[in-house]
């Protein structure tokens, strides 16, 4: 959604299809396409649906002869010429972030026959040839063009919210953590943290942290609390919110200067300072999302996370003091990972009482280093992409352990949750919060409606 809303910007006509929220099949996918007459298409990827995405873009080739499909994504990112490959009616693929690249890509594709450029090689490869960003098909060899740079003042990009009121409804999308319904945003890019799982940071963003401006965000709110009413609650989705402490700060100021009244959640880092977070509730900050990932000191330390466990346990005590409800995230299956290390981590989750508690197995994705260890190792269990999500649609388990299976950590997953939201502790504290806050039924009911299945025994 923000390279549709760089391109509608640029004084380009788009249409953003969202065909897994609206349910839609191919054939009306392509039944939409072929009505809007689409002379680029361009399909955002993962690595689970990357056979799925790659047969689409060759549909809208058939359906659309001389319309020019383009990759993009963390999956197209990492693995460019295999991607093309898997693919060869795809045109090109974007390396990397995608806003400018798709920009200057539809710029000089609309200028130029878009009919002699699927027949003319020499013609094709001397214009793709001088736009940064992409890879592509040039008769049966692969062209790799270099890097673009990053995108340094994200306040120039336009806000995403203005793309989803005009082609997405918010009603379609859900998040057990946050109320219904919401909308999410990104106020940065790249990570300080160099953590060996996270595939955005390593992929498409880069490491190093690029924000925008605490009044930059703060209008973006104030436009979605005045022209898309319906929505309850704002979700920051960045890697980290809170790379920056004193930008959270003054943020937080702006919201309460500008008496902006609307709930908003962020994804955090366990060294938030107890102050910042006050400063986060009082301007209607009401979760955070955090990965603890492990309590073993060793393993954090393998996975680069930069934390220790007693951090850990002062974030949970500061969140509940500060008000705040917490998302918690551990993972199964990290380097060095063993039945004992799982139990470590269960043992400190029963001690916390975080309102959400996500128990998952390592996924590892092409162009992280986890990726790469887990091949060196032989963990990887996956035979090609598809095997990333079950005959379901469900996330699959990835690795396996030195001593434990993927089906054996997938079930520890499952005990784990049912560990966790069964303790008679945390039944009581949801009873109550329900009690002193009826507002939160709503998000509870919601979230458990879907969630229950995953807490009963098979």
């Amino acid at each position: 959604c923000y390279v549709a809303g760089v391109l509608e910007e640029a004084g380009h006509e788009i249409k953003v299809i969202d065909s897994c929220a609206y349910e839609y099949n191919l054939e009306k996918t392509l039944q939409i396409i072929s009505e809007f007459k689409s002379q680029v298409a361009v399909l955002d990827t993962s690595t689970p649906s990357i056979y799925s995405d790659v047969k689409t873009g060759a549909e809208i080739k058939k359906l659309l002869p001389d319309c020019f499909v383009v990759l993009m994504g963390t999956h197209a990112s990492a693995l460019p010429e295999e991607t093309l490959r898997i693919g060869s009616t795809i045109d090109a693929v974007v390396v990397g972030e995608a806003d400018y690249t798709v920009r200057e890509l539809a710029e000089r594709l609309s200028e130029i026959d878009l009919c002699r450029i699927q027949r003319d090689i020499t013609y094709r490869d001397n214009i793709l040839r001088t736009i940064n960003g992409i890879a592509y098909n040039s008769g049966s060899r692969v062209c790799v063009n270099k890097r673009r740079g990053f995108i340094k003042n994200l306040d120039e990009l336009p806000f995403v919210s203005k793309v989803y009121k005009r082609y997405l409804d918010p009603k379609k999308y859900f998040f057990a953590a946050s109320d219904y319904p919401e909308v999410q945003i990104m106020t940065a890019r790249g990570c300080i943290a160099q953590c060996t799982f996270c595939v955005y940071p390593q992929t498409i963003h880069g490491l190093k942290y690029r924000m925008r401006s605490p009044q930059n965000i703060a209008v973006e709110f104030q436009w979605i609390v005045k022209n898309m009413p319906e929505v309850r609650e704002i979700g920051i989705e960045d890697d980290t919110f809170t790379g920056s402490q004193k930008r959270v700060v003054e943020f937080c100021q702006e919201i309460i200067k500008r008496n902006i009244k609307i709930k908003w959640y962020c994804n955090v880092r366990v060294d938030l300072k107890y102050e910042t977070m006050q400063s986060m509730q009082k301007a209607g900050c009401v979760l955070v999302t955090v990965g603890y990932e492990s309590a073993n000191s060793e393993i954090l330390k393998n996975i680069n996370k930069r934390i220790t466990p007693e951090m850990i346990l002062e974030f949970s005590r500061n969140t509940r003091k500060a008000g705040l409800l917490v998302h918690g995230c551990f993972m199964a299956g990290n380097r060095g990972e063993t039945r004992e290390t799982l139990n470590e981590s269960l043992r400190l989750a029963l001690q916390m009482m975080d309102d959400t508690m996500q128990f998952f197995p390592l996924m590892v994705y092409p162009g992280t280093e986890d990726y790469e260890w887990a091949k060196k190792e032989g963990l990887l269990t996956i035979k090609d992409y598809s095997d990333y999500v079950t005959e379901d649609g469900r996330h699959n388990s990835t690795v396996r352990m030195h001593d434990m299976t993927e089906d054996e950590i997938r079930k520890w997953c499952d005990y784990a949750r049912r560990k966790y939201y069964l303790k008679p502790r945390y039944i009581m504290y949801k009873t109550f919060q329900q009690i002193k806050n009826p507002s939160e039924w709503r998000r509870t009911y919601k979230a458990a409606k879907r969630f229950m299945r995953f807490l009963l025994p098979a």
